[in-house]
């Protein structure tokens, strides 16, 4: 027995790939709790911000970021291809959707005029709206 063994007895005990397992559970954990954290932040951005605007900053960019990290590490924890393919798709498919979702609704939060113009530091989009005059603005 060498000196490394002596003075790290799970080292002894355990193999490689075990050690391996057991380093991929413990990242994982903590990226599904990181995951968690930031989901539990953008749902109380969204009960705390005061107007649409930052609400749908906190309704996209942490809840995006969180739902990653929870993939990823339940992605450390499955350790299965077929579940990983899946896990890919969902995290395509929602960095996919939830910019173009919240920019679409920001847009027409703006356009029937439901934006708090006072909180806004910079106004780019009220030129453009006022160019398109009596565009069609949803269903009658």
């Amino acid at each position: 027995m060498n000196a490394l063994t002596a003075l790290t007895p799970l080292a002894a005990m355990t193999s490689v790939p075990e050690v391996a397992a057991q380093v991929s559970d413990v990242v994982g954990s903590v990226l599904l709790l990181a995951g968690c954290a930031l989901s539990l932040i953008a749902a109380i951005g969204m009960v705390r911000l005061p107007d649409l605007l930052t609400r749908m900053h906190a309704a996209t960019k942490p809840q995006v970021l969180g739902l990653v990290l929870v993939i990823a590490g339940l992605a450390l924890r499955l350790r299965e291809p077929e579940a990983l393919g899946m896990l890919v798709l969902v995290v395509l498919f929602q960095m996919a959707t939830a910019p173009v979702a919240a920019h679409m609704v920001g847009r027409a939060a703006f356009r029937g005029d439901q934006v708090d113009r006072e909180r806004l530091v910079v106004d780019e989009l009220s030129e453009g709206v006022r160019d398109l005059g009596d565009e069609p603005r949803g269903a009658p």
